[in-house]
């Protein structure tokens, strides 16, 4: 159990982080392999309640080592706010919290570029979280990004960047961009005892038998490569992703578990064949609380989409897949639910989805409130039929925001 990646198998928001959180304690280093503060997850612990943008929220646990890879894009002041909450929170992550000089910075004005391309109603509207992302992985594939270790080698390169920045946006330094700035600068300078080159430590980690839980952000469905481009976020979130992202060998990756929730969710724009509206919409997003951790936006919601979930499970070759929010799509909500199972007229989900896709639903009957570790019989019909369309076993449920409200099917830690 080398290297366990864990992948988000919808559009994101699957419940990744309480999954994370459960299954820390039985790893060594927990790491981000990719995204920054884009993604968004709340945990209590120990009475405490943390929300995490770009920190693993495995650092709650004192004997593991969390690291923020090369693949991600990070946001030194929001990665300091996390980190003073941590300390305010009686939590010591000194020497215990990673961060690659290879992992590039996202300045002020990437979210200024990225609201900008939003606004222009000349440019297909994406439905970006605004906070800069698309525009930080952009300058670093055209080669005028800026590595954590390059801006401590060499401050000057993130002022080249942001005259650079300026002259797209067309606008002249203000007062308020230069103090801005520099409370930016000084949140990166603070950070600096913690920069290193962490694909070595944990390479040498490998090597001693050590385990790593690789986390992704986002979803399959919104992978820069396979998902449903150009509706995407810009980094790889698949499981392959882990390798590149963090700087370790593809043999030491050797087990995936995909998230994914009873329902489809999907914030932002593009296409969403299972989708719900109006009072059924409405009544889901209620029960379920779909509304986004980083934005507050309000999410789309519909039933679930088989189809997507086997591609998800296929791609990321998931050994395991883990379900939830099974507490929310109960008999209370509705009397039965749905599976989209089928695209009419499509083999396999398309590379570029037609304007208006027929769905073929296969309808169950919802389950009583879940009590305990008793899994009634309608939702056991239901996992078997997950099962059966998505090739994957269902490996565990989540009935519950809490840590403990899990029930274990199979076996996948021993």
């Amino acid at each position: 159990m080398a290297v366990t990646v864990v992948i988000g198998a919808q559009w994101g928001d699957e419940g990744k982080g309480k999954i994370v959180d459960l299954l820390a304690p039985h790893f060594t280093w927990i790491a981000r392999y990719q995204g920054g503060a884009n993604a968004g997850h709340t945990i209590v612990f120990e009475g405490k309640k943390f929300v995490f943008h770009l920190v693993p929220s495995g650092i709650l646990y004192p004997d593991k080592k969390c690291v923020l890879g090369n693949g991600m894009v990070i946001d030194p002041v929001q990665l300091r706010k996390e980190m003073d909450g941590l300390a305010e929170g009686g939590i010591d992550f000194e020497g215990r919290l990673l961060i690659s000089e290879r992992a590039h910075l996202l300045l002020p004005t990437h979210q200024m570029l990225d609201r900008a391309r939003e606004e222009d109603r000349l440019v297909k509207k994406i439905g970006t979280t605004l906070r800069g992302i698309g525009p930080a992985y952009s300058d670093k594939f055209k080669r005028c990004g800026v590595p954590f270790g390059e801006f401590l080698d060499r401050e000057e390169c993130v002022d080249e960047l942001l005259r650079n920045h300026l002259s797209q946006l067309g606008i002249s330094p203000s007062p308020e961009l230069k103090e801005k700035m520099d409370f930016w600068k000084e949140a990166a300078r603070s950070l600096a005892g913690f920069v290193t080159d962490t694909g070595f430590p944990l390479r040498r980690a490998i090597e001693r038998g050590e385990t790593i839980l690789a986390e992704g952000a986002q979803g399959t469905m919104l992978d820069i490569d396979h998902g449903t481009y150009p509706y995407v976020t810009s980094s790889t979130t698949c499981a392959f992703g882990a390798t590149a992202g963090l700087g370790i060998p593809a043999r030491a990756v050797t087990r995936v578990i995909g998230i994914f929730k009873a329902y489809s969710t999907r914030v932002g724009e593009g296409p969403f064949p299972t989708e719900l509206f109006g009072e059924e919409a409405q009544r889901l997003r209620e029960a379920g609380g779909e509304y986004g951790a980083t934005t507050g936006r309000p999410r789309r919601v519909g039933w679930l989409d088989a189809v997507a979930l086997k591609y998800a499970a296929d791609i990321n070759g998931c050994d395991g897949l883990i379900l939830t929010k099974a507490d929310v799509l109960n008999n209370t909500l509705f009397e039965k639910t749905k599976i989209g199972v089928a695209y009419e007229g499509l083999s396999r989900l398309p590379r570029k989805f037609p304007p208006k896709i027929t769905v073929t639903y296969r309808d169950f009957p919802t389950w009583p409130t879940l009590r305990g570790l008793e899994i009634p019989p309608e939702l056991d019909s239901y996992l078997a039929a997950i099962e059966e369309y998505s090739g994957a076993p269902v490996i565990a449920l989540s009935t519950g925001p809490d840590r403990n409200e899990i029930i274990w099917r199979k076996p996948f830690l021993d």
